[in-house]
């Protein structure tokens, strides 16, 4: 696809703003995501540049011979020649970029690839350069008023309460060694190593875990982890047979099947501490057991809170990009791997998840990271053209709730919640999942509802932060 843009010939004055370039524009459609635009400035525009510039420099150009502000403007021109050229290339190339996003309505998610070193600015003739930029696809939008959802409901019990109370006292569980073989519940220390023949791949040492039925990596999962343990004796090492991801960081070895040795160091038994007043004041200045539950129960209404939306939103994303066929560069979904497991992290934090939870869901998405990573940007793109066409936008007062929301559950301060996003460079993360929110609410808004009962997920995973290739997907990107 190739199109031609040309500015207006008649000038517009200073009260109407700048007088809009004269460009001659290509653009190249390479891919879905991806166009290649080629640009031409015309010498007008050009010579008109360096006039404004002149005009700026005289009053304070400063030449031998010369009161500051006297100086000829040829001398002027002359002498500060290089540096003129240098700020009116970058002018010129500055607003010509704007104009052709702006007009070409480009809608860029990503920066401009441009070789600033190959931009000249020619004594003669127009400037023209060409730039590289992925841009968000063109495509109709699907149907999304009166979508039939299923929308699981429950009501927190007291055995629920007691479940998860179990589970906090867990936590602060007093460690007894223990000599047996270990069983589901017990905790282990132990050394892991895997190889791909006589290839050490990685390594853990004296990683804590707890025994359950399956152990979760960063790009694997081992099940019959608790059968596994119960054969450690003496500190020998175990062998099992592990399935690397076929999205694991490291091409060569998705899908393929290595050795794990496992090596038990030791292993303890929890034995749960009494709710102690003492106890009570360090989990949240509780004065009383029942406050710590009612506590416990708002924060398990927030997890159903969160189960529903995510059950909810991947039905509306299953009806949304049903019809999106449309490829996305590998490159963008390596680069958008990472963010998606960030604003991941963000919305279970936001709910109130505790950080094993997290580690689980976290590997399970790093297992299928491109998979889930194309299937979260088309629902993305989707999303931002409703919300364009709906008028929704972020305000202040959005960002000020989703921080009060996360510094609640995590225990830390609104203002060092903030002051961790900005510098982790994760306020865009937050601006999306703000959008993304209020869309997804218009189109429950204009739903189709039925309920559904729902139990709470189990947990037979012991996730670690680990990745059996040594790598895990957006590491370096």
């Amino acid at each position: 696809m190739a199109t031609t843009a040309t500015a207006p010939s008649a000038p517009k004055s200073s009260e109407e703003g700048p007088q809009p370039l004269a460009l001659t524009v290509d653009i190249e459609k390479v891919s879905t995501c991806q166009r290649k635009v080629k640009v031409s400035v015309a010498r007008e525009d050009i010579d008109r540049a360096f006039a404004e510039a002149i005009g700026d420099l005289m009053p304070t150009a400063l030449l031998p011979g010369f009161r500051p502000g006297r100086a000829p403007r040829r001398l002027v021109s002359s002498r500060f020649k290089s540096e003129l050229k240098d700020q009116v290339r970058s002018k010129l190339l500055t607003d010509a970029m704007t104009q052709v996003t702006e007009s070409e309505k480009l809608a860029p998610i990503s920066e401009p690839d441009l070789d600033l070193e190959a931009v000249v600015l020619p004594d003669e003739g127009p400037m023209t350069f060409e730039f590289g930029i992925e841009v968000r696809p063109e495509f109709e939008l699907p149907k999304w008023k009166g979508l039939a959802i299923k929308r699981p409901a429950r009501s927190i019990s007291d055995d629920d309460v007691e479940e998860s109370l179990a589970t906090i006292l867990r936590d602060r569980s007093r460690l007894v060694p223990h000599s047996g073989a270990p069983s589901v519940g017990d905790l282990i220390v132990a050394n892991l190593r895997f190889l791909d023949g006589d290839k050490l791949l990685s390594h853990a040492e004296e990683v804590e875990m707890v025994v359950r039925p399956k152990l979760s990596f960063a790009d694997a999962e081992l099940p019959g982890f608790d059968a596994l343990v119960k054969k450690a004796r003496g500190g020998e090492p175990v062998t099992a047979k592990v399935t690397i991801s076929q999205e694991a960081a490291v091409e060569q070895l998705r899908g393929k099947e290595v050795d794990m040795e496992l090596t038990v160091l030791e292993v303890k038994k929890l034995e749960a501490p009494e709710l102690t007043p003492a106890l009570l004041s360090e989990l949240g200045d509780f004065a009383s057991a029942d406050d710590l539950k009612a506590a416990i129960r708002r924060q398990l209404e927030n997890q159903i809170e969160w189960h529903r939306r995510r059950q909810v939103r991947q039905q509306v994303s299953s009806a949304l990009t049903a019809s999106a066929d449309w490829d996305l560069p590998p490159q963008l979904l390596r680069r958008q791997a990472q963010r998606e497991l960030e604003r991941a992290i963000l919305e279970l934090r936001r709910s109130g998840f505790d950080d094993d939870s997290i580690r689980r869901y976290v590997n399970e998405l790093r297992q299928s990271a491109m998979a889930s990573t194309a299937r979260a940007l088309k629902e993305h793109f989707i999303l931002e053209k409703i919300a364009e066409e709906s008028s929704i936008a972020d305000s202040p007062a959005d960002y000020d709730e989703e921080i009060r929301a996360i510094a609640a559950q995590s225990g830390e301060s609104p203002r060092r919640v903030r002051a961790s996003l900005e510098r982790r460079g994760l306020m865009d993360v937050l601006r999306n999942q703000i959008i993304e929110r209020k869309t997804i609410d218009l189109i429950e808004s204009e739903a189709k509802f039925s309920d559904t009962p729902f139990e709470f997920p189990k947990p037979d995973a012991e996730a670690i932060d680990h990745a059996v290739c040594g790598a895990v997907v957006g590491e370096g990107e």
